[in-house]
């Protein structure tokens, strides 16, 4: 089982490119990264974890800036989102991002997609919270053909565009593995649907994390699981290896370089058995 981190790179916490190189010096496998363009000031939507929002939500990096950074001073780390909003994103202009981070990185990424929460959030990127899931499910669908195609088109209810050249195209074959982030029946049959794998988040106590890979092989089959936020806990890391989960990305808090690396200490203390 691969084991990594989760995070929200920040302007207030450790640079990416010095949390990549350290993550792969102490042997872990992973990188990724939160997204978020900003958050609104007023919002309705609660925060789905409860209580006040945590300011690393609107202080984060653009993950495609913060990969690339990590990227150049890495040879073998896995750079991913986790995840990318992409039904908060030009479809088109996030095709080329994603193909010049394989690129550059030499066909190390992980595209890590959700739909998102902040219905605030969206609606500024003019997307509209009741139809985010036919449009992230035609947006998946349209970049497959940019990155696969000479030249592409898509014609969708939401996606709509003629021939189009677009490189560079990624290096891996037919292109990024797509993990489709959330939890519950959509997010399983977005997978079947449009994903190469699935990035629930962690559960709160080891002997629920078999019955939530279960959830998977009985609607989807078997395809790749990396569980998101992992807490820090031998004992949930241990029952997600023996439940068979592909990876773990353990959750990361956002702090300056010296705590960073002291947590990045302990974690690799317990989680080296799994690499």
């Amino acid at each position: 089982m691969k084991v990594g981190v989760t995070t929200f790179t920040t302007d207030e916490g450790i640079r990416p490119a010095v949390l990549a190189k350290a993550l792969e010096e102490r042997g872990f496998d992973s990188l990724f990264v939160h997204e978020h363009s900003h958050v609104p000031v007023k919002r309705e939507t609660p925060f789905i974890m409860g209580g006040e929002l945590p300011r690393v939500y609107y202080r984060t990096l653009d993950p495609f800036v913060a990969l690339t950074a990590a990227a150049t001073v890495t040879d073998n780390l896995l750079l991913g989102t986790g995840v990318a909003l992409l039904a908060q994103r030009d479809v088109i202009q996030t095709a080329k991002e994603v193909a010049s981070l394989d690129l550059v990185s030499g066909g190390r990424v992980i595209f890590g997609v959700g739909t998102g929460w902040n219905r605030e959030e969206m609606r500024n990127h003019g997307t509209d919270p009741r139809t985010r899931g036919t449009l992230l499910n035609e947006r998946l669908d349209a970049i497959k053909e940019i990155w696969t195609k000479d030249q592409a088109e898509f014609h969708g209810e939401c996606v709509d565009f003629d021939p189009i050249f677009s490189w560079p195209k990624p290096i891996q074959h037919p292109h990024p593995p797509i993990c489709i982030g959330g939890d519950g029946q959509v997010a399983l049959a977005r997978v079947a649907a449009h994903g190469d794998g699935w990035m629930p988040h962690s559960v709160d106590h080891p002997a629920q994390a078999r019955t939530q890979l279960n959830q998977l092989a009985e609607v989807v089959g078997d395809v790749p699981v990396i569980v998101a936020s992992v807490p820090p806990s031998p004992e949930l890391v241990a029952a997600y290896a023996e439940a068979g989960a592909d990876g773990v990305a353990l959750s990361l808090p956002t702090e300056p370089e010296a705590e960073t690396l002291r947590l990045l200490d302990a974690f690799a203390a317990f989680v080296g058995e799994y690499r």
